[in-house]
Parts: structure tokens; sequence; C-alpha cells
């Protein structure tokens, strides 16, 4: 009996890191470096091996995680411009999605492309990020990223649940603004950068989006499986609340609102499409005045005939 409680001790002590350290994305990462000519190829490779290490075996959080309930995200470098051995220029393509309760489908909670990918990596470096300072330009972005997929991804599961890994994203700019590639500064471009990312997520006039995205998900997706109308219903009051952050105008180019549809504008039309005749109208609407670029889309909403 002593024997076998010391063999079962020293097998939980063998086997403790690797469940302490269950890290929290499961990401696919990607290059593409097709209009980069003539160049040592290898080093696309080694690069995308050291960010899918950096992504998926960085502990992001305190809390333990399962294998499946790591989080599915993408992450997708076009590199177009080389400007030395170790220097890049291009855009990053960030996805990430979340399974919804009691089905197969996963809901897309960011799609964003980042168009200030700039950095410097050299052939097997290993990619180094801390806390506390900017290392490099490269692991800041990646690190900012991986906040942001855990801030949404938490909000959708509590009310603003999110917050701390919101509030590490913003320390990551806080550390880069002294960097001297874009992407990290207030007063760049047309406000649509990691700096006014963080800013508008944590700015508390887009607080009713982040609740939104409890209650869309939480209290709507999550819902429908057996309670189709219910859920429906409640997403589209979660349109209603988002059409009235949309005439208080927190920021001119109501960049939270803009990733927010990014991620969810075909899902809306597939979840409404099924709706009765008043809500289709009421939802078309609201969506047609607040994410207007998409009204076409919204349209087959009401050309959808109900089975």
């Amino acid at each position: 009996m002593h024997k076998s409680f010391a063999k079962l001790m020293l097998t939980l002590l063998l086997i403790a890191p690797l469940v302490l350290d269950g890290q929290e994305l499961r990401c696919n990462v990607q290059i593409n470096s097709q209009k980069i000519q003539g160049t040592n190829r290898t080093i696309f490779q080694t690069l995308q091996t050291a960010i899918y290490e950096f992504m998926n075996n960085t502990a992001w959080t305190n809390h333990v995680y399962g294998f499946d309930e790591r989080i599915e995200c993408s992450i997708m470098l076009n590199i177009t411009e080389q400007l030395g051995s170790d220097e890049f220029k291009g855009t990053l393509q960030v996805q990430s999605r979340r399974p919804v309760f009691n089905s197969s489908y996963n809901t897309t909670m960011l799609n964003f492309q980042d168009n200030n990918l700039h950095f410097r990596y050299r052939e097997f470096d290993k990619i180094e990020f801390s806390e506390n300072s900017h290392l490099s330009n490269l692991s800041s972005i990646l690190a900012f990223y991986a906040y942001i997929i855990l801030g949404i991804d938490y909000d959708s599961f509590s009310m603003l649940g999110g917050t701390d890994y919101l509030l590490k994203a913003e320390k990551v700019v806080n550390n880069a603004q002294n960097a001297p590639e874009r992407g990290w500064k207030a007063y760049e471009g047309n406000r649509k950068n990691r700096y006014w990312m963080i800013e508008n997520l944590l700015n508390s006039k887009y607080r009713p989006l982040r609740e939104v995205l409890y209650r869309y998900h939480r209290l709507g997706l999550d819902r429908m499986s057996d309670k189709a109308v219910e859920g429906r219903a409640e997403i589209a009051e979660c349109m209603a609340t988002l059409q009235k952050v949309y005439r208080e105008k927190p920021d001119p180019y109501l960049f939270a609102l803009q990733l927010f549809f990014d991620a969810k504008s075909d899902e809306l039309v597939n979840i409404f499409s099924e709706s009765f005749p008043s809500e289709k109208a009421r939802v078309v609407n609201i969506l047609t005045e607040i994410d207007n670029a998409n009204a076409g889309k919204y349209q087959k909403i009401l050309e959808q005939k109900n089975s």
C-alpha cells in the first residue's frame, strides 16, 4: 500500500508540469512569401515554426486548459517586402473561433487584417516576449493578438470576463510606444491600428458592445440548439443595443463595431434568414443603418423564404 502510494505520487509529480502548462491557443500559422524572390526560402519555414511554437506553447493565462478546450485561431503572414536579410514587411490576418453549445458549429470571434506588419527575424531565432518591455516588434504583435483573442473569447462566456487580457494587450501597446514601426500609436493614419483597437475595446463608451459579446453568445447562439426563437430574439435585441452605440458614435470610425461585423455579418444573415417577417424587417433596418457596407448582404435575409 505504501509503495503503491509513493509510486502514484511520483507519477503525479512527473506529469504535473504537463498538466499545469496546458496552453490556451490552438493556433494555425501560415506564411505567404511568394512576392519575395531570390532569397533563402528556409527562413520562412523556420519563422513559421517559431511563430507556431510561440503562440501554442506560451502560457498566456494562469488557467488550466484541456487539449479540446484550446481556442481555435489562425494567423497568416503575407510577406510583401524584404528590406534586408532579416527585415520584412507585409500584412497579418488574424482569426479566432468559438464553439457553440450543443452543436458542431464554430462562430467567428475575430477576423482582422493588420496592415502594419514590420519585423526583424533571423533564421532559427526563438521568439522572446516580456510583459514588461518591448523586446521585438514580432513578439509584441503576436502577444497583442493572443491577448485580444483571449479577451474577446472570455467576454463571450462571462460578462466583461476578458478584461484582464484586454488590459494585458493594452500593456503591450504601452510598452511599444517608442518602437519605430507603425501600428502602436494614436496619431497614425485612420485610427484602425493596434492602439485604437485596444482603446476602443476598453473605452467605457463601447462597454455595451462588450456586454453584447456575452449576450449574443451565451444567451443567443448557445441557446439556439433547443430554443431557437428565444436565442434569435436575444440576438435581435443585441443589434438594437449596437444601434444605440452607433448613434452615439464613440469615435468617428466606429472601429470596434467594424471589428464585430467583420466577424459576424455572414452569420447574422444565416441566423435571421430563418426568422419571421416582422423580426426580419426590424433586424435588416437596424443592420443596414449600423453596418451599411454590408447592406446588400443583409437584404438576403428578406429574400430568404422560410421552409
